[in-house]
């Protein structure tokens, strides 16, 4: 069984964020196809949508429903369907749950900041450099390479072959990475 917990999402009520094992899906953003356990939920009413992060899966509940009388079964559902990793699958990338390019800003900006915390980051700091993200704009990732990383002839590897290659695994959407100093 898949480890999950759900969080709270600020300021919306009638969705969580259920965190699971980050890589663990392979599509993110509003999901046009889900494994048949949340499907019987997005057709009945219960869920009104479902939304895949990098390391989460955000499901919003169907008007008069509340997470009192409808967690166990979002969360049974969400378990089952977290089984079959085969079966999400991507809106047609026109509507992203909030209808602009934005919104895939927004789940490459938190991958990023994903992949930085982690092994990209590591390695940056193992050899005295730091990879700080500035942000993102229409699938372009902009960061500043500091320490050891500015002007470090080996940079532009680390910044291809290590951060971008992890973020478009994640994120097929990504357009490039690109260094403020470069």
């Amino acid at each position: 069984m898949v480890p999950l917990h759900p969080q709270r999402v600020p300021g919306e009520p009638d969705s969580l964020r259920w965190i699971v094992p980050a890589g663990l899906l392979p599509c993110e953003g509003l999901l046009a196809q889900v494994p048949s356990a949340l499907a019987a939920l997005l057709a009945d009413g219960t869920l009104e949508r479902v939304t895949a992060e990098p390391a989460a899966v955000v499901t919003r509940l169907g008007a008069g429903r509340s997470w009192g009388r409808d967690g166990a079964s979002v969360r049974t559902a969400l378990h089952a369907a977290l089984a079959e990793p085969a079966e999400w699958g991507p809106a047609d990338g026109k509507d992203t749950g909030t209808g602009s390019r934005s919104a895939d800003d927004a789940l490459l900006y938190a991958a990023a900041r994903d992949v930085l915390a982690g092994t990209v980051g590591d390695f940056a700091r193992s050899h005295g450099g730091a990879i700080e993200l500035v942000g993102v704009h229409r699938g372009v990732v902009t960061v500043r390479l500091g320490g050891a990383c500015r002007g470090c002839p080996a940079s532009w590897l680390t910044l291809h072959q290590r951060l971008e290659r992890e973020l478009r695994r994640r994120c097929p959407g990504l357009v490039g990475v690109r260094d403020t100093g470069a």
